[in-house]
């Protein structure tokens, strides 16, 4: 493996000088992962019956299902985890930034998690309810919390997270299992999700109330499963930033090739078993048995993505990924709320109304086109200003001050 561009470089084609400290493989890993991102949260925006358990009855071909066994197998719950982990790195490097320049880091820090506590809100409110700002604001204070934990005491306690919170759902589905309960009731399900479809394709008032009708489910699920183990991520994150493991990449060749190995084998089975519980399983032991399988596997998984993001970028076309990616990934939060912008525009009453009215096929091609139309923009946007539009204004609310707008990246 050939060496990367170390710290404050940037490859020669990727648009505006370098930022000083910013390590471009941390912004091109955070383009990879707001493109698997994209590709789950599309599916919940193009159909209500997604998580429901129940198949959507407009598209049950068998082309229908492989679409939607692929981005359950090796979408779903993976990639928030990658962005989780980068959370943690990055966190690492603000606090390092505040050492340097001599800036009192903990109101910046509570100020930045305000701001996006309000934009996760906003966005859940909006635009989608399956945000994760608010999520990432919140458990932002419990890791400023514990930030000066050491790296082998916060992978330890990453592990035992995530090893706790799978025991749980294997006891509830013990639980479950021993008293005879399980299943769902399909038709009543399915009633429920012409509902919400009707709603969605209705005025900006019913699309809202529709978005707040689902919030505290998404609320129980973003406690009980993506909290803990996005919090397991940034503690892995804080680990690996404390000891630089992204610095100099080609240090790493062994460990990310036992990496792939081991998360794709692993990792790959238990996406499996995660997606074939989804499909007429829901609400039964098996059901919760998957999700303690995925709650252990699926950190694998991404940290195969990752290693293996990671390669190509030390490799020889490793500037031309940079280049691609690392600009998506710097205004990650302005494309990350864009997409959910487009997508509503797309599927629910503030535009079009195609909930529900796309096959899973062409619902990844949009995705895919989607994705490639905001790489373009994102290279064109920091080719004139330093920040993503979002990324300002956050950026505004963190220092108190407003930043320079216009220039190109820096």
């Amino acid at each position: 493996m050939t060496a990367r561009p170390a710290t404050g470089t940037r490859p020669d084609s990727s648009p505006g000088p370098a930022a000083p400290g910013r390590l471009f493989d941390i912004d091109a890993l955070r383009g990879f992962a707001l493109w698997g991102i994209l590709m789950v949260n599309i599916t919940f925006m193009a159909s209500t019956h997604r998580g429901t358990g129940v198949e959507d009855p407009a598209f049950g071909s068998a082309l229908d299902t492989a679409v939607r066994i692929t981005t359950q197998a090796f979408f779903e719950a993976k990639f928030y985890l990658l962005f989780s982990f980068l959370f943690g790195y990055s966190f690492t490097l603000q606090l390092a930034s505040a050492d340097r320049g001599g800036a009192t880091f903990v109101p910046r820090f509570l100020r930045r998690c305000a701001g996006l506590l309000v934009l996760g809100l906003c966005h859940a409110v909006l635009l989608f309810p399956g945000d994760i700002l608010s999520t990432y604001a919140v458990l932002g204070l419990v890791l400023l919390a514990v930030h000066r934990i050491r790296p082998r005491t916060a992978v330890r306690a990453a592990v035992a997270l995530t090893l706790l919170t799978a025991a749980g759902y294997l006891l509830l589905a013990w639980a479950l299992a021993t008293t005879g309960g399980g299943g769902i009731d399909t038709a009543a399900v399915t009633e429920q999700g012409r509902q919400a479809t009707e709603e969605l394709r209705g005025g900006p008032a019913s699309v809202i109330g529709a978005h707040v009708r689902q919030l505290p489910d998404v609320a129980f699920m973003l406690a009980f499963f993506q909290a803990p183990a996005a919090f397991s991520a940034f503690l892995l994150g804080l680990a690996a930033g404390r000891i630089g493991v992204l610095s100099d990449v080609s240090r790493h060749g062994p460990l990310l090739r036992r990496l792939q190995w081991t998360g794709f084998t692993l990792g790959t089975a238990g996406g499996l078993v995660w997606a074939h519980a989804g499909h007429g399983y829901s609400g039964t032991p098996y059901q919760l048995v998957a999700v303690a399988v995925d709650m252990v596997t699926a950190p694998l998984l991404a940290a195969a993505y990752a290693a293996t993001v990671l390669r190509l970028l030390a490799g020889p076309r490793g500037r031309c990924a940079a280049a691609a990616l690392a600009p998506a990934g710097r205004m990650a939060l302005t494309n990350y709320l864009g997409q959910s912008f487009v997508l509503a525009l797309v599927f629910t009453g503030y535009g079009t109304g195609l909930v529900g009215r796309v096959p899973p096929a062409l619902v990844a091609l949009i995705a895919l086109a989607l994705f490639g139309l905001q790489l373009a923009f994102s290279r064109w946007w920091l080719a004139h200003h330093p920040y993503g539009p979002v990324e300002w204004a956050l950026r505004t609310v963190t220092l108190a001050r407003r930043p320079r707008w216009k220039g190109g990246s820096t």
